[in-house]
Formats: C-alpha cells, sequence, structure tokens
C-alpha cells in the first residue's frame, strides 16, 4: 500500500527552506507512530534537510538526480519512480514523506493520504496544492485541540483514493 503523509497549515503551506515551518510534538509523534517499521521515500533536499539521517527502524528510499549527494549508504537512492517502486517491499507500507516533488510524482499512485492540517498561519516557501475531491474521499477525521503540549489545534486527516480499488 503506498500512502502519502504530510502536514501542512491552513494555507496548505508544508515546508520553508527544505524544513518543516513548524515543531508540534503531537504531529511528530504522529508521523513516528504511523510510519515505524516501513518504507519512506522522500526526494533528496528533504532528506538533506535531516541532515541525511536516516529515522530510526524505517527503510529510506531517497529519490534523487544528483545520487552522488547522498552521503548515507544505509539509505536506498533510486534516480527514478520505477527504481523506487523497485526498492519498495510489498510487505510494508510505503509512505511518500516529501518534498513537494515528490508526492506530485506519486500521488496518484496512492491508496491513502494522511494529513495534518494545522490550525495557523506560518510562513515558508513551499505549499501543496488542494485535493481533488473527485479523486479522494475524507474518511476520518481526528481533532487535537491546542494545550500546553501543542500551541496549535491540528487535526489529522485520512483520506482514500476513490480511483484505487
Amino acid at each position: 500500500m503506498i500512502i502519502a503523509i504530510w502536514a501542512q497549515d491552513k494555507n496548505g503551506l508544508i515546508g520553508d527552506n527544505n524544513q518543516l515551518p513548524w515543531s508540534i510534538p503531537k504531529d511528530l509523534q504522529f508521523f513516528k507512530k504511523t510510519t515505524l517499521h516501513h518504507q519512506l521515500v522522500m526526494g533528496r533536499k528533504t532528506f538533506d534537510g535531516l541532515q541525511q539521517k536516516q529515522l530510526p527502524h524505517r527503510k529510506t528510499i531517497v529519490l534523487t538526480k544528483q545520487p552522488q549527494l547522498i552521503r548515507n549508504k544505509d539509505v536506498a537512492v533510486a534516480t527514478t519512480k520505477r527504481e523506487v517502486l523497485d526498492l519498495y517491499n510489498n510487505n510494508n507500507h510505503l509512505f511518500i514523506a516529501g518534498g513537494k516533488a515528490v508526492y506530485q510524482l506519486f500521488l496518484n499512485d496512492c491508496d491513502y493520504i494522511y494529513r495534518t492540517v494545522i490550525q495557523s498561519s506560518f510562513t515558508g516557501d513551499t505549499y501543496m496544492p488542494n485535493l481533488d475531491t473527485s479523486q479522494w474521499e475524507c474518511v476520518k477525521v481526528t481533532f487535537v485541540p491546542k494545550s500546553d503540549y501543542n500551541k496549535c489545534e491540528l487535526r489529522f486527516e485520512k483520506w482514500k483514493n476513490r480511483l484505487k480499488k
């Protein structure tokens, strides 16, 4: 199963200079819990934003046109979508974890989207387009109120691809 996972602010912002524009513990916990023991695919710039460190207990596939820039030998490197799919172990979920170009490349292949919507505005340089609701149906929403622990109200959404059986 292929699943896109991302967090965005209420305006669709997902990044700023290849980093998250926020640090929200509840969202980071959700990402970790959801992707643990599965495979992640991300672009090189997103991987660079992690200081080229593989997240624990997850196999990482880096999609890049410049494989020589990947210095971490513990990650798989692919230069095409086909190579990513060939590296994908069908016994696990493949989570599409960014950036924007990687989301756009794989979105139609996804069975589900896990989207966190942060009910605040931030500044940054990368936005996701609006979801096409003729293709995607929201099947679950979980609200997380603002608290001392989380400075913003959150909404965890699960979307199903209507075009995939």
